[in-house]
C-alpha cells in the first residue's frame, strides 16, 4: 500500500489516500442502530414502550456527547441475543430492505464513488456496531469498515459487551490507529480526508489533514465555520 515517486533520481514515498466517512446522518439521512430499534419493535421483539423511552434516552445521550457506549450497546443488541443469529440475520434483511435502501441517496453514493475513481482507499469508521453497519457498508462498496465490534462466547453468541476499543469519539482515533498500524502505516503516510455530521467526532477530525462537516450539527457548522473547514450538505 505504498507508492514511490521519482524526483531527481531521488525514490520518495508518496502519502497513501484515505476517504473516511462517518455513517449514520454522513452518508445516510438517518441513525441506522435507532433505526434497527424500531424496526425490532415493530417485528414485537421488545416491549415498545419501554424500549422507545430507553432508545430516545440513548440516542439524546449520544447527541449530548454523553453517551455511555457500554450500557447502549447491551440495550441495542438485547433484542439480537434473545432471538439468536439465524432470526436476527433475516431480520435484518429485510430492514436493509425495506428501511436502509430507501434512505441511501444518489449524493452519498456519487461522493463514495468519486473518491473510489480517484483511487483512494474507503472506510467507514462509525460508532455503532458491526451487526448493524456491516450490511450498510456492503450496500456502498465500502469493504474496509470500522465499527464496535461484540463480543462473542465460545458458542459465537453475543455476549452484549464491546470486544477492544469501541469506535466512538476519541476512540475513532485509537481505532484508525491501529488500522493503520496494521498496514505499517502511520498519519505521516497517508492523506486523509474525514466526512462526518457530528461533534462526537472532534478528535478525529482534528486528526485528518481534511476534515469535511457533513450535514453538520449545529455545534460542528459554527466549529467548521470558525476553522474554516469545508462544509458539504450533502442531503
Amino acid at each position: 500500500m505504498t507508492v514511490r515517486l521519482e524526483v531527481g533520481g531521488k525514490s520518495l514515498k508518496a502519502p497513501v489516500k484515505l476517504a473516511l466517512f462517518d455513517l449514520d446522518h454522513t452518508l445516510i439521512p438517518i441513525d441506522s442502530d435507532y433505526e434497527w430499534g424500531e424496526f425490532t419493535i415493530a417485528l414485537g421483539w421488545c416491549n415498545a414502550t419501554e424500549f422507545k423511552r430507553r432508545n430516545a434516552e440513548f440516542f439524546e445521550q449520544y447527541r449530548a456527547g454523553t453517551l455511555d457506549i457500554h450500557d447502549y450497546v447491551r440495550f441495542a443488541t438485547q433484542a439480537i441475543r434473545e432471538q439468536g443469529t439465524i432470526n436476527s440475520i433475516a431480520a435484518h434483511a429485510r430492514f436493509m430492505r425495506e428501511i436502509v435502501h430507501k434512505a441511501i441517496k444518489s449524493q452519498a453514493l456519487e461522493l463514495v464513488g468519486r473518491h473510489r475513481a480517484a483511487g483512494d482507499e474507503l472506510v467507514i469508521v462509525t460508532a455503532t456496531n458491526e451487526f448493524v453497519t456491516r450490511p450498510i457498508a456492503d450496500a456502498f462498496g465500502v469493504a474496509e469498515l470500522i465499527a464496535v465490534e461484540l463480543e462473542r462466547d465460545a458458542q459465537g453468541n453475543l455476549t452484549g459487551e464491546i470486544r477492544g476499543t469501541p469506535s466512538a469519539r476519541e476512540g475513532k482515533v485509537a481505532r484508525m490507529e491501529q488500522w493503520l498500524a496494521a498496514r505499517r502505516l502511520g498519519w505521516n503516510d497517508v492523506h486523509t480526508t474525514f466526512y462526518t455530521d457530528s461533534m462526537n467526532d472532534l478528535a478525529l477530525l482534528e486528526k485528518v489533514t481534511e476534515p469535511v462537516a457533513t450535514n453538520p450539527d449545529p455545534r460542528l457548522r459554527a466549529l467548521a465555520t470558525e476553522r474554516g473547514w469545508r462544509i458539504l450538505d450533502l442531503f
